[in-house]
């Protein structure tokens, strides 16, 4: 039987262990979870029109938009409420999505977001405590009770892509993207997709990246 529940946002509720043979996720908890490199990375280019349009438009951070599309995506498909951790199978019951934030000494700092669908709270949180953090070089952690996705935009160059480091740590979906391209009268965005296959298959993260582009192009 599935044991993972229906999503919800405003649970307070600590993350619990599973049983992974309880979970759809069994038979990928024995063949994964020791691999040696159990992270895989999809590539994929997204049509970012309707962003940069609302970003320009409504005075809005690009990236802001953009990890606010992640986290709806991602809220849709089941599979990112349930992370391996160490040897355990852990259910969450929110996501945040994190973003690097650059500090005012110059270095980088870690900033995680909770998600919500109301896209006005979520971007009054994500103004308040990048600037904090920016401000303190001193990272924002929510991992204790959410699940996080990571981001990381290089927006001093275009990229085609990259692959994260499988660090046997942290083994959390991370999403990587650098400038976008104008071609025409629309831009495109290459992005990475890393997820750890005990977490998802690539079915799971094919959806996810058709649920984004399907947010990008109907949010408004």
């Amino acid at each position: 039987m599935d044991a993972i529940p229906c999503v919800m946002f405003y649970n307070n509720n600590m993350p619990k262990e599973l049983n992974p043979k309880e979970t759809t996720r069994a038979v990928a908890y024995e063949l994964w979870l020791q691999a040696p490199n159990p992270m895989v990375t999809f590539f994929k280019t997204m049509d970012v029109t309707n962003l940069v349009k609302m970003s320009q438009k409504k005075k809005l951070k690009f990236n802001m938009l953009l990890d606010y599309c992640i986290g709806k995506a991602a809220s849709q498909v089941k599979e990112f409420y349930v992370l391996p951790v160490g040897n355990k199978l852990m259910q969450y019951d929110t996501l945040a999505v994190n973003t690097i934030v650059k500090n005012k000494n110059g270095e980088v700092s870690s900033c995680d977001i909770l998600f919500t669908p109301d896209l006005r709270k979520f971007n009054q949180d994500y103004l308040t405590y990048i600037a904090q953090v920016a401000t303190t070089c001193q990272g924002r952690d929510l991992s204790a009770d959410s699940m996080v996705i990571g981001t990381s935009a290089i927006i001093d160059t275009e990229i085609d892509g990259a692959v994260g480091m499988n660090s046997g740590i942290f083994n959390n979906p991370f999403l990587i993207w650098g400038r976008y391209r104008k071609k025409f009268f629309r831009y495109y965005l290459p992005i990475s997709f890393q997820f750890h296959h005990t977490q998802m298959d690539g079915a799971h993260a094919g959806k996810f990246l058709a649920t984004l582009q399907n947010e990008i192009d109907s949010l408004k």
